[in-house]
């Protein structure tokens, strides 16, 4: 999968933004200051991006994929590295980056989810 369509997909999530925040050129995306993925650099030949999983499920699906693994440089109990070497359908690859952000919204406040939520509504 092109990490191009990976960038572009995580920035379609509403109220994402891009950072740097480390010493290293490692692309964050924040929803509200809080990380919820990745675009990793450490593998240059084999592209991958960080996402958080629901901690109670974790370990199911690094059983079930050989491409998903312990979040590299990560709490390894909630981020998981998946690989983006074509092994995983592209759709599957989206939905683990709507869990990872959703998980990351819903431990926003209910006052900054709702704020948010207006300014979605508001743009339409």
């Amino acid at each position: 999968m092109d990490l191009q369509k990976v960038r572009k997909y995580f920035l379609s999530k509403p109220h994402t933004v891009e950072d740097i925040p480390f010493r290293i050129p490692v692309p964050v995306f924040k929803v509200a200051d809080k990380m919820f993925g990745l675009i990793n650099i450490h593998e240059p030949d084999r592209e991958s991006i960080n996402l958080k999983y629901p901690k109670d499920k974790i370990y199911d699906l690094r059983s079930a994929f050989d491409e998903i693994q312990p979040g590299y440089h990560m709490n390894k109990d909630n981020w998981n590295t998946v690989y983006l070497d074509g092994q995983l359908d592209e759709d599957f690859i989206f939905e683990l980056i709507d869990i990872s952000y959703d998980l990351v919204f819903k431990s926003l406040t209910k006052k900054k989810q709702k704020e948010m939520s207006e300014i979605v509504v508001k743009s339409l």
